[in-house]
């Protein structure tokens, strides 16, 4: 994989120029694309910018943002061709940080369940996960350094899992989601992928210019409270043994680590959380659905139909659900520093038809908190498999660090 840390590095001290680190990302691209399918269009005659932070840095962006420089077609057959008239914010806060827009990576279709043809990096036969497809496959094959996705439920920090690389859902709202083919307005959070977390925190610093977000070269041992979401039902042994390695490891490098069981209004929190996705979500696509029913991706169509019965009422009530449960989870994170947890049940599942499961992510989407990806162990079959590093809202400072300890501590 491609280090942005190291690329700045090398950048900043004359090593290397910006024009030559876009260079062989190009030659990168060019002998895997082929064979991994992460993009759906590529600017082949890419340049650096010479000034910013990230000049040097080519990046992925996930096809259901919009860019003023190619189509934004959602994966969708409705869409095909379709071209915005301006970049997204968060495609223009890359750019003004001095990042080259290298192309749109894959999605499937409007980031449901309609899987893409996109290859995991580490193991062919598997899926990459979803729906952020090619932005997290692009990284893991070495590509690009950073790419953009979004989550919903659970598609940056699952399919970061799947294809071992690190990745941020930032607290809600932290990177904007003007310019993002909205599927529910309440949990729609755009992330970033790196090779690792100090990359991802880089990345997500400069499109802030919060350099507080930046992890210092030492991070304090935190105080970590593991949760294993028994209301989500039990992980894969690969899943469980990734949990137990993390936390072995982090507390063999000095974390106080203890087991943590959260108030039962949390895990009612993940209960409903598909009553507001699904009630948001047919409003999100209402004009898709009354124009271009018969057009619509066949397992979000069935998706929609199952759920269209939802009502305000139930809606309401777990609105309320989930306010209740962000004041209990902030109680939760003011005995710890951040939670450790499963980012999916186990390794990719094989096959490209299922993008997997994202039942251990979307509480934590809900609740709007920073959650970080750490590439934890590999499993049979070269699959990795990762843990995911939650710290209270507003907190993704901490929850970079921490979860940079743990990346370390496993490294010793």
């Amino acid at each position: 994989m491609i280090s942005l840390a190291d690329l700045q590095r090398r950048i900043e001290s004359g090593e290397l120029s910006a024009d030559a680190a876009i260079t062989q990302t190009r030659d990168a691209i060019a002998a895997q694309e082929k064979t991994i399918g992460a993009f759906v269009r590529l600017d082949e005659k890419a340049r650096a910018q010479q000034a910013g932070p990230l000049r040097g840095i080519a990046v992925g962006i996930k096809d259901i943002i919009d860019t003023a420089d190619f189509p934004t077609e959602m994966g969708a057959a409705i869409y095909r061709g379709h071209q915005p008239r301006a970049d997204a914010p968060v495609v223009m806060a890359l750019k003004q940080a001095g990042a080259t827009i290298i192309g749109k990576t894959t999605t499937t279709a409007f980031a449901a369940n309609d899987p893409t043809p996109t290859l995991n990096p580490r193991n062919h036969a598997h899926t990459p996960g979803g729906s952020s497809s090619g932005s997290a496959a692009a990284v893991a094959a070495g590509l690009i350094p950073l790419a953009l996705g979004t989550q919903t439920g659970g598609s940056v920090i699952r399919p970061a899992s799947f294809c071992g690389v690190a990745a941020i859902k930032p607290s809600y709202r932290l990177l904007p989601t003007v310019g993002v083919k909205c599927f529910s307005w309440t949990l729609d959070t755009v992330g970033l992928f790196g090779a690792g977390v100090r990359d991802v925190a880089l990345g997500l610093a400069a499109m802030t210019r919060r350099p507080e977000l930046v992890v210092p070269s030492k991070t304090a041992a935190p105080r970590i409270g593991v949760v294993t979401q028994a209301f989500a039902g039990a992980p894969e042994p690969s899943g469980a043994a990734a949990l137990q390695a993390a936390a072995r490891a982090a507390e063999r490098a000095g974390a106080t680590v203890r087991e943590i069981a959260v108030p039962e209004i949390v895990a009612e929190a993940w209960r409903i959380h598909p009553v507001v996705q699904e009630f948001e979500a047919h409003q999100s696509f209402a004009w898709e659905l009354a124009e271009h029913y018969d057009a619509m991706p066949p397992l979000l169509r069935g998706r929609l139909d199952e759920s269209k019965g939802g009502t305000p009422a139930e809606y309401d009530a777990a609105m309320d659900v989930t306010l209740r449960a962000r004041q209990a989870l902030a109680a939760v994170l003011t005995e710890v520093d951040v939670l450790l947890t499963l980012s999916a049940p186990g390794a990719a599942p094989e096959g490209l038809a299922s993008t997997g499961d994202p039942r251990y992510n979307r509480l934590w989407t809900l609740m709007g908190v920073p959650c970080v990806n750490v590439p934890t162990l590999v499993a049979e079959g070269g699959l990795p498999v990762g843990v995911t590093v939650i710290a209270g809202f507003g907190d993704d400072a901490k929850a970079l660090a921490a979860a940079s300890f743990v990346e370390d501590a496993l490294k010793g």
